[in-house]
């Protein structure tokens, strides 16, 4: 009887791994990976600075709550994705965004006083160049959110507005 327990016993956990656990994943029992949730959610997006719908945008907890994945589609018919997430090595916010034939982004930070601040690089596939660039998305009162982009200006050495959207949530 003691064989067949034993037996049982290593078949039922063979293959079994820390990966396989069905319990909670770290990144729900963690509150940095939810310093970001307040972007989750389906929005319509307009151009702050000529009050225009500029596209929808969809934002959702993905992989267990360890990660969002953002789904962009333009009102001019552009598109782009990216996946955020924390990385408790670094103890920074990590955005890798990828717009069809245009750009990528690549960006990491943090909250900063209630924004979430992410600075890296922006890449222009036609052109082959790379600037400075950073992304501050600032929860507001009513439950929208600002989205403002910023590319440096190594001719100006300024910070030059890139794009600065209002999020809000569609009903």
């Amino acid at each position: 009887m003691k064989h067949c327990l034993f037996v049982l016993t290593v078949l039922l956990t063979a293959g079994t791994s820390q990966a396989d656990d069905k319990s909670s994943p770290p990144c729900l029992s963690d509150r940095n990976f939810s310093a970001f949730d307040f972007w989750v959610g389906e929005w319509t997006v307009t151009d702050r600075s000529s009050g225009r719908v500029a596209g929808t945008n969809r934002i959702m907890k993905v992989q267990g709550g360890c990660a969002l994945s953002e789904d962009w589609n333009g009102k001019s018919g552009g598109t782009g994705m990216s996946v955020n997430y924390y990385n408790p090595v670094t103890g920074k916010w990590r955005q890798v965004w990828v717009a069809a034939g245009n750009y990528a982004i690549d960006i990491e930070g943090g909250l900063i006083k209630g924004s979430m601040v992410l600075e890296g690089w922006i890449y222009d596939y036609r052109s082959g160049e790379k600037s400075p660039f950073k992304g501050t998305w600032t929860p507001n009162e009513d439950g929208s959110v600002r989205q403002y982009f910023q590319q440096y200006n190594s001719e100006s050495k300024a910070w030059d507005g890139w794009f600065d959207g209002l999020y809000v949530k569609k009903s």
